[in-house]
């Protein structure tokens, strides 16, 4: 018999394998697809604004930075897959390396605030450089080339190659939080100061922080090209930053699940409600609304103090026979 332990953490690795198997069943392969590519981008913000407790409204510009190289080399150069993958990593990393070693000179607002402004100067670079970016009008004729002589031009062929790659993003970000890393990632968002007295080099360490969730998003923004044909300038814009915000901490931030649970909600509201309501972004500010007021920790915590209710009236009952006696 399985120990309850070892049944709950296998719990919600048995609920994402049912949706990754179920979701194109039930919503636009296009909708699925993107919903994990989401979901990619959020691990990399939940790294940073979760695990590190920082808040960054650039994260848009590794992702936008990404899907811009590697559209261009596609499209131009016609490289596979594989090559454009590594290539919007590494170009995700670096760029975060960059846009992370002046942010982390501040903290506090003025972390909040470099960020938000050299994401605005990456946005504003590749809206004048048309000659690249194809500036407002976005990227288009992005090609979705074949994995070793798989055809994933089909919807369900490509939904498949990015379900893996998120489970594969999944499994390495939780082998990361759980790393000596990232133990000292979370004293750092803990208590900064007692991480620093400890000899931790805090700045280095922000960094790191920075480059790992950079290269998460560079792998989201390479998916997202390919799946829409398009690198859309809105793509490296503050606004796209704020939306995996906004998915992060409704799905519960500091949680290895939340990004994902995020980002079928917000994907879910903005591509499939919309159709029906054009005013599904009010839903989106009431749950953002219930998540700043009562379960600071998202759906995550909402859900675990509803079985925590459950459970007490059964611990109860438990405990009653015994204080008789």
């Amino acid at each position: 018999m399985s120990h309850p332990a070892s049944i709950s953490r296998r719990a919600p690795w048995l609920a994402i394998l049912a949706a990754v198997v179920l979701l194109p069943v039930f919503v636009r392969h296009a909708i699925a697809t993107e919903i994990w590519i989401f979901a990619i981008f959020g691990l990399g913000l939940n790294l940073l604004m979760g695990y590190t407790g920082l808040l960054s409204f650039g994260q848009a510009t590794f992702f936008g930075s990404a899907a811009y190289v590697a559209g261009y080399i596609l499209k131009y150069y016609g490289t596979n897959v594989f090559v454009a993958l590594a290539a919007g990593i590494v170009v995700g990393a670096v760029s975060a390396a960059a846009v992370g070693y002046l942010c982390v000179q501040r903290s506090g607002l003025y972390f909040i605030m470099l960020t938000f402004a050299l994401n605005q100067m990456f946005y504003f670079t590749a809206y004048q450089w048309t000659t690249v970016t194809g500036g407002e009008d976005g990227m288009p004729g992005v090609p979705r080339p074949s994995v070793l002589g798989l055809d994933i031009h089909a919807p369900l062929a490509y939904y498949a190659i990015v379900a893996v790659l998120f489970l594969l993003s999944l499994w390495v970000m939780k082998r990361i939080v759980e790393s000596p890393l990232g133990k000292i990632l979370q004293s750092i968002r803990e208590n900064e100061v007692r991480a620093e007295a400890l000899g931790y080099d805090v700045r280095t360490m922000k960094l790191a922080a920075f480059v790992v969730g950079g290269a998460f998003s560079g792998l989201a923004g390479v998916l997202y090209a390919m799946l829409f044909g398009i690198v859309p300038l809105e793509a490296i814009g503050f606004v796209f930053s704020g939306n995996v915000v906004f998915a992060t901490l409704i799905g519960g931030s500091g949680s290895l699940y939340g990004p994902v649970i995020g980002s079928f909600v917000f994907i879910w509201l903005s591509e499939s409600v919309s159709t029906m309501w054009a005013r599904w972004p009010l839903l989106l500010g009431v749950a953002f609304v219930i998540v700043v007021l009562f379960f600071r920790g998202g759906v995550v915590e909402a859900w675990a103090r509803f079985w925590a209710w459950r459970a007490a009236p059964r611990a109860t009952a438990v405990v009653r026979p015994d204080a008789s006696h």
